[in-house]
């Protein structure tokens, strides 16, 4: 059935399709399809597709698809796939510019190599900056906003801003700012690090999380947000569910706030085993787990 969004495709220079599963754009290898998705060629591409864009069409973005759960019906609409698109990184006068499809890893090892230190942290983030700005992803004591000096971002009618962090509301896992805005890049500044150690402590957090995180497995992150003063995973771990299992999905035995795809899992499974350790948790010690993950889309019975 013929959509408005076909008649973009003659302005776009990058991909639209229909019926794409998302399965093997997300973390956990799992999720149904994209109504429609967008892969933009750059920047200047995505513009043009939002200034052509219905003002009633769902729209949905993905970087590399962790912190993310999308449920078996897969997600209406159109999903704005930005990793490894919207990827320009540069030096602009003593800050980095980089934009949200860069992965967080890849923006870790530019500051090392230009002899700036702080962004080692950003190692230990399994996504794109887009997504460590929306949530203010944070890894081995690193939170990223701290670190913004500007950020660039896009309206649904494709109009462009400017904004500094004075706009946003930022907490611990949390960004609230302007509706309907998404991150298109951001202005970070950093500290004058050396070369040689900044590369060696990115080595360092790296082994340190292969020992700590079931990296081996598809996984999202951690699941759950650390409540005050406590940790998600001891809370799991001490209701006795380290490697509780349903159907194909688990949770890990290495670290009790990652659930780990262990080779068939379905996004139900997942959920119902989020839902388990949030009721087991609340249950023995009365606190209500928030979840880090997001879980968008339908269930394969609502498709």
């Amino acid at each position: 059935m013929w959509h408005p969004l076909e008649g973009l495709r003659s302005s776009i220079r990058g991909e639209l399709q229909g019926r794409v599963p998302l399965a093997r754009f997300t973390a956990w290898r799992v999720g149904g399809p994209a109504e429609r998705l967008f892969q933009p060629a750059d920047k200047q591409d995505l513009v043009a597709f939002l200034e052509g864009l219905p003002a009633d069409e769902p729209l949905t973005w993905l970087g590399l698809g962790s912190n993310l759960l999308v449920r078996d019906g897969g997600v209406p609409g159109t999903v704005i796939y930005s990793a490894g698109r919207l990827r320009g990184m540069a030096m602009e006068e003593g800050l980095v510019y980089v934009e949200a499809g860069v992965p967080c890893a890849h923006l870790a090892r530019f500051c090392s190599v230009h002899g700036l230190g702080g962004a080692e942290f950003l190692a230990g983030i399994p996504g794109t900056l887009g997504g460590a700005l929306a949530m203010n992803a944070g890894a081995f004591g690193g939170e990223t906003w701290i670190w913004v000096e500007a950020v660039e971002t896009v309206d649904r009618r494709g109009r462009l801003h400017r904004r500094t962090p004075r706009e946003y509301k930022v907490g611990y896992r949390s960004v609230q700012g302007p509706a309907d805005e998404y991150f298109l890049a951001a202005w970070l500044r950093f500290q004058p690090g050396d070369i040689e150690s900044g590369q060696r402590r990115i080595r360092e957090l790296l082994q340190r999380r292969s020992r700590t995180q079931p990296t081996r497995w598809p996984n999202c992150g951690s699941v759950f947000k650390n409540p005050p003063g406590d940790f998600a995973a001891r809370l799991i771990e001490a209701c006795g569910l380290k490697g509780k299992r349903i159907g194909d999905a688990k949770i890990s035995e290495v670290h009790a706030n990652f659930i780990i795809n262990n080779g068939g899992a379905r996004a139900a499974d997942i959920e119902a085993l989020i839902e388990a350790a949030r009721e087991a948790v609340k249950y023995r010690f009365g606190i209500d787990l928030e979840l880090e993950v997001r879980i968008i889309g339908v269930a394969e019975e609502q498709a």
